[in-house]
C-alpha cells in the first residue's frame, strides 16, 4: 500500500515536472522548420533572406501576442485587436500628414489605447463578458477604419517615421526586430518579475480568491485591456511604417494568427498561466508556417485549414492541463 501511494506520488511529481503545454510550442517549431528545411531545400527556405522575412513579417503579430498574453492570462479576451490596429494606423497616418512626426505618434497609440480602455471599462465594471464587448468593438471598429477615410489607402511618406517604424535598421538590425526584441524584453520583465505580473496570474487563476487576497481585480481586467489595445496600436505604426501606408485592411487576418501564437505558446485558455517567450516562439512558428506553406504552393484557404487545425489542437492542450 505504501508502494503503490509512493509510486502515485513519483507519477505526480514527474507529471509536475514535464509540462506538456510549456515544451509544445518549442517541439512544433523545431518540427515545423525541420520539414520545410527538408522539403524546401530547394526553394530558398533556408536563405537568410527568407529566415529573415519571416521575422520582419511576424513583427506586428509578436507585439499584438505580448499583450493578448497579459488579456487571457486574466481569464479574460481581446477579439478586437484586429480593428483597432486599423484604427491605429490610420489615424496616426492621417495626423502625421497633418501635424507631424510625434502628433501622428502619438495619435496612433492614443487610438489603440482609448479602444483598450473602452473594453476594459465595459468589462471590468459593467462586468460584461469580455468576449462579447470585445466581438462588438471588433465589428464597431472595423467599422470606424472604413469611414475614416472612405476605404482609401493614406500613404505615409515621413522618411523619419517609416525608418523608425518599418523599414529602417539601427546597427545594421532592422527596426522591426528592435521593436519586437524590446517589447518581449519589457514584457517578460512585467509579467514574470513585477507584483502586477503576479496579480495578473492571480486573476487568471481565480478571480474570487484574488479579490479576497486584496488584489483589484477591476483594475486588472481594465490594466490587461489597457495594455493589449496600446501594444495593438504600436502594431497599427509597424504596419503603417513598413508598407509606407495605412488602410482599413490592416490587422483583419491576424486575430487568428495571434490567437493561435499565444495558446501554442503556453497561455492557457481560461487564464492562470502564460508566457511572453513562448508567444514569440509561437508567433514565429505560425510565420514559419505561413511561409513554407507559400512556397509549397498552397492556396490561402489551405493555410487557413492549416492554422484552425493548430488552434484545435492547442486548445485542447490548453483545456486538457486546465483540468489537471
Amino acid at each position: 500500500m505504501m508502494s503503490s501511494a509512493n509510486t502515485s506520488a513519483a507519477g505526480q511529481g514527474l507529471a509536475n515536472r514535464f509540462n506538456l503545454q510549456q515544451y509544445v510550442v518549442y517541439l512544433g517549431f523545431l518540427a515545423i522548420f525541420l520539414f520545410f528545411a527538408v522539403v524546401l531545400r530547394d526553394s530558398g527556405f533556408l536563405t537568410v533572406r527568407n529566415l529573415s522575412n519571416i521575422v520582419l513579417q511576424t513583427a506586428p503579430a509578436t507585439i499584438m501576442a505580448i499583450g493578448l498574453v497579459f488579456v487571457m492570462s486574466a481569464g479574460e479576451i481581446d477579439l478586437s485587436i484586429g480593428s483597432t490596429v486599423a484604427v491605429a494606423a490610420l489615424a496616426a497616418a492621417v495626423t502625421l500628414g497633418q501635424y507631424g512626426l510625434i502628433a501622428g505618434v502619438l495619435t496612433g497609440l492614443g487610438a489603440g489605447l482609448l479602444v483598450g480602455l473602452l473594453n476594459g471599462a465595459l468589462v471590468a465594471y459593467v462586468k460584461l463578458p469580455s468576449f462579447l464587448v470585445t466581438l462588438a468593438t471588433l465589428g464597431l471598429f472595423a467599422g470606424v477604419s472604413r469611414s475614416m477615410t472612405d476605404l482609401r489607402s493614406i500613404p505615409v511618406t515621413d522618411s523619419v517615421f517609416t525608418g523608425f517604424f518599418g523599414s529602417g535598421a539601427f546597427l545594421g538590425i532592422p527596426s522591426l526586430i528592435w521593436w519586437t526584441a524590446i517589447a518581449v524584453a519589457i514584457g517578460h520583465i512585467i509579467y514574470r518579475e513585477t507584483r502586477f505580473g503576479a496579480h495578473v496570474l492571480a486573476t487568471g487563476d481565480n478571480a474570487r480568491a484574488a479579490s479576497v487576497s486584496g488584489i483589484s481585480v477591476p483594475r486588472i481586467r481594465l490594466a490587461v485591456m489597457a495594455i493589449s489595445g496600446c501594444l495593438a496600436g504600436l502594431a497599427g505604426l509597424l504596419y503603417a511604417g513598413r508598407l509606407q501606408a495605412a488602410k482599413y485592411t490592416l490587422g483583419e487576418t491576424d486575430l487568428m494568427t495571434v490567437i493561435a501564437a499565444v495558446i501554442v505558446g503556453g497561455t492557457l485558455l481560461n487564464g492562470g498561466r502564460g508566457s511572453i517567450i513562448g508567444a514569440l516562439v509561437g508567433s514565429l512558428m505560425m510565420g514559419m508556417l505561413n511561409n513554407g506553406l507559400i512556397l509549397m504552393g498552397l492556396s490561402v484557404s489551405d493555410q487557413m485549414i492549416v492554422r484552425g487545425l493548430i488552434i484545435l489542437a492547442a486548445v485542447a492542450v490548453s483545456l486538457r492541463e486546465k483540468s489537471r
